[in-house]
């Protein structure tokens, strides 16, 4: 009985205040004009422009302040920062490239990668091995 009703409405030009009456949702109209003081979207067709200044762009990292209060961080000098920090998104050998080299050569922090590594390799060569088929 909903599904027929439903149908025939599909097939009837309604209006809005009908459509809300009736409890029916409908697509907003491509190109629709909201009134003055309604909620969502802007203010017509013009793009905001940003009002943060280069300046203010360039020392301050907007959007990492996770406190209610607080404020967004400043950038600091990259002497202020551990020298680890700098090393984090350096490119690590992958396992083949580790097992072609001589493990008396590897540094202290390759050889760990290595073992972690092939343990996991290994774990996963015996998984899929032991796996019914």
């Amino acid at each position: 009985m909903v599904m027929s009703c439903t149908r025939l409405l599909r097939r009837i030009s309604i209006t809005n205040e009908a459509a809300q009456v009736m409890g029916i949702r409908g697509y907003a109209v491509a190109g629709g004009k909201t009134k003055k003081g309604s909620k969502g979207g802007g203010s017509g067709d013009t793009p905001t422009a940003s009002v943060l200044t280069k300046e203010l762009k360039s020392t301050t990292v907007f959007g990492a302040n996770i406190l209610k209060d607080g404020a967004d961080p400043k950038i600091m000098p990259d002497s202020d920062y551990p020298d680890w920090l700098w090393h984090l998104l350096d490119k690590r050998p992958p396992l083949s490239e580790l097992r072609r080299k001589d493990t008396e050569t590897l540094s202290f922090d390759d050889l760990k990668r290595f073992v972690k590594l092939d343990n996991r390799a290994r774990i996963k060569e015996n998984n899929a091995l032991r796996a019914k088929n």
